[in-house]
């Protein structure tokens, strides 16, 4: 039976599967689409991304102004020829952690069922180094909506951008993506969350699902839980603060650090001064107070998302999860 078959009969009567993106998402998504990745993690891919760490607590890909990445078809794994993965070219038998899946009951993941995402650059980037763990579960935004995958594979090439077939199918049902042919647009927003409660281990999903839908239903809870820890964090753009600034404010991600356009991109009585987000201390012209200050590590300045000391410029460190004083 073909993956188009299984694929609309395990959609059919779950209208409610496609997964509307959230507020907070749509916002990150069109916050960090223009520009450049102000925090790269590792060097630039074939298919022209970096991994970015602008968003604190995750890790996404992010490509040249105006693009994120495009979506590849995997079909590694058990029964990797099966259905529309019968012509892919580069199919191999298992994915990088099918040992701790094998704990999980299954022999290895399914490309046709299991959405998971490739997810390294080698040799410049593994998300392990970041705290992003194995088969943790990670947001996917595509064609206006928004799925949930795991961190199932990785590559042995530099190359991005890629996804099992059902992940694949789920974003693009109606381009006749396949083991040879996969969605070319730069549009795909793929985003991988930081520490062990993205992970859902043995009992967090159903691993022994036999369909796509049965899987995504399973770990949608966890992901909707994850997004919402993202809260709203502005863009980067080339040169640009990474992440939503620091301090508390009415508008998470428009806080003291964060870039902005406008007055309007900032919360509260803030104002923007230099293309941060700054106190308005009504003093005089101009008002406003000056912007943390410019480091010797651009990009890893005050305000920064950050995993450890050692990801912050200078002699700053790294106070939960953002580069400080």
């Amino acid at each position: 039976m073909r993956t188009s078959i299984l694929f609309a009969a395990a959609t059919a009567g779950t209208g409610s599967l496609a997964y509307t993106i959230p507020a907070n998402l749509q916002a990150i998504y069109n916050a960090h689409k223009a520009g450049t990745c102000a925090t790269p993690l590792s060097g630039t891919s074939s298919s022209g991304a970096v991994f970015c760490g602008d968003i604190p607590n995750a890790i996404f890909l992010k490509g040249s102004n105006g693009n994120y990445d495009n979506m590849d078809v995997d079909c590694d794994g058990s029964d990797d020829k099966a259905g529309d993965c019968s012509n892919d070219p580069t199919g191999y038998g298992e994915t990088a952690f099918k040992d701790t899946v094998q704990s999980y009951g299954i022999s290895d993941l399914n490309a046709n069922i299991h959405p998971y995402v490739v997810f390294n650059e080698p040799p410049f980037f593994n998300p392990e180094q970041y705290g992003m763990k194995p088969l943790s579960v990670m947001a996917v935004v595509c064609n206006d909506q928004v799925w949930y995958g795991i961190w199932g594979d990785t590559n042995t090439e530099p190359t991005t951008g890629e996804a099992a077939i059902s992940l694949a199918q789920l974003c693009f049902p109606n381009e006749g993506l396949n083991g040879d042919f996969g969605h070319g647009t730069k549009d795909v927003l793929y985003i991988g969350f930081v520490g062990d409660e993205a992970v859902p281990g043995k009992n967090g999903a159903n691993w022994k699902a036999t369909n796509v839908s049965a899987f995504e239903a399973s770990i949608k809870a966890l992901g909707d839980s994850l997004v919402q820890s993202l809260g709203t964090s502005s863009g980067g753009g080339s040169g640009g603060g990474s992440g939503g600034g620091s301090g508390t404010c009415s508008w998470e991600g428009h806080c003291i650090g964060a870039s902005c356009g406008s007055d309007d991109d900032c919360s509260d009585d803030f104002v923007c001064s230099n293309g941060k987000c700054a106190s308005n201390s009504g003093s005089g012209s101009g008002g406003g107070t000056a912007p943390p200050p410019t480091c010797s590590w651009e990009g890893h300045c005050i305000g920064a998302s950050c995993g450890s000391d050692d990801d912050c410029s200078d002699n700053y460190v790294c106070s939960n999860g953002k580069c400080a004083a």
